[in-house]
């Protein structure tokens, strides 16, 4: 028998274990999943618990539920990866698992201990994250019997995983205030190491609009240093403070330590990775999927369902001694919802900034690319339905895994 040993049983590693056990034969191939958790998060979700939304109970659900038929779980921690040995060492355990083939998929997290202060007296006191189900019910909470005040959402640092979430945070937060009838008590402020609101210039203009309808305040170019529990104020490496009464936190994002204990990590515990076949730089029997690798694309949900395929095919054509055929490119799409009735829509890969125009389907659409409307709303909230029955099982979506320009167009004006 052979072996294929997924690291990870998030979204990542689920959506791999069930479309390889399909493509592998059973009589001739183990496929082994190890993880240290039972539970399996809609991390999309997160976002809606602090605002009465989503309740914990709607963002949770056992993993043992997503595996299909012949694969071996594996719940314990991992202690590093000996390439060199092609074996997974467990911690507290002697369990050893030897591999032919690795796919790595074992995420970020958040690692809010990177910024000095942020794990102060306020946290989750007046300073919350939202990332983490613990974070977003706290805050959730807090919310309830807030009064008012500066309210600061801070993003740390780039890399960080769902990048359009804090946008979401802030508009959802305004349309919160607003049926409280106290938005008039609150202001709101993005503080972000970005330029601006978004990375791409044609929907940083689309958003930019978004924010100044709402009058939320953004301050660009802002790197926190450290964060002054006594004088509520973040503090930039200038010296720059911004005082808060309520600060919602994005931390510094990190890969699993243990991509640090195995040698193959970058300086945030990230996987270098071929960014077309997926491979694990230097390594021909690894393959890394979803937010563990270091992709120059978003750390998002759906990044990991494009990339799926690419990863099944270039894995069997290496089991076959053949060279890898599959290109990804990157592509990935969000819904961004605007408020309680609304929502936008991002289609992107590597090359190809978000553009207006339609999706999936060109003319009838029917979500519109960076339209505000109420459609792209029922869109993100039917995903949740999607995630849990169709994306975790490996199913096939009415979506095509390479970005397509149909139904795409440049705005006028716009040079290339």
């Amino acid at each position: 028998m052979k072996n294929v040993v997924i690291l990870g049983a998030g979204t990542a590693g689920t959506l791999m274990a069930n479309k390889l056990r399909k493509k592998l034969p059973v009589k001739t191939w183990n496929i082994t999943v190890v993880d240290q958790d039972k539970t399996h998060y809609y991390q999309p979700g997160f976002l809606f618990v602090p605002f009465g939304i989503y309740n914990e109970s709607d963002v949770v659900k056992p993993k043992k539920n997503f595996f299909p038929k012949g694969v071996n779980i594996i719940y314990a921690k991992i202690d590093k990866i000996v390439t060199d040995e092609n074996k997974v060492l467990l911690e507290n355990s002697e369990k050893i698992l030897d591999y032919d083939f690795l796919i790595i998929a074992t995420g970020t997290r958040i690692a809010p201990e990177e910024t000095p202060g942020l794990l102060g007296d306020l946290w989750r006191k007046e300073i919350f994250d939202f990332y983490t189900i613990e974070g977003a019910v706290a805050l959730a909470k807090y919310l309830e019997t807030w009064k008012g005040g500066k309210m600061v959402v801070n993003i740390t640092e780039l890399p960080y995983k769902c990048p359009v979430a804090p946008l979401e945070f802030i508009f959802l937060a305004d349309a919160y205030f607003k049926r409280k009838g106290m938005r008039d008590k609150v202001e709101i402020s993005l503080v972000t190491p970005l330029p601006g609101v978004f990375t791409k210039p044609i929907a940083t203009q689309m958003l930019s609009k978004v924010v100044e309808e709402k009058n939320i305040k953004v301050i660009p170019d802002y790197n926190v240093a450290e964060v002054d529990n006594a004088a509520k104020k973040i503090i930039d490496y200038a010296g720059t403070g911004v005082e808060f009464d309520l600060l919602v936190t994005i931390p510094t994002n990190k890969g699993d330590d243990m991509i640090e204990r195995s040698g193959l990590g970058d300086d945030l515990n990230f996987v270098p990775t071929d960014k077309f076949t997926l491979q694990a730089a230097g390594h021909s029997n690894i393959f890394v999927i979803g937010d563990a690798a270091n992709l120059p694309t978003s750390k998002a949900g759906s990044v990991a369902h494009f990339a799926a395929e690419v990863v099944v095919e270039n894995l069997l054509c290496a089991i076959e001694g053949k060279p890898l055929q599959a290109k990804f490119d990157g592509h990935a799409n969000c819904y961004i919802v605007t408020s309680y009735s609304k929502g936008t829509l991002i289609d992107f890969n590597y090359d190809t900034e978000p553009l207006p125009g339609v999706y999936p389907y060109p003319v009838i659409g029917p979500f519109g690319l960076l339209k505000d409307t109420r459609l792209n709303y029922f869109g993100k909230m039917f995903f949740k339905w999607m995630y849990w029955n169709l994306l975790l099982p490996g199913r096939s979506l009415p979506v095509t895994d390479h970005m397509s320009m149909m139904g795409k167009r440049y705005p006028k004006h716009h040079v290339k």
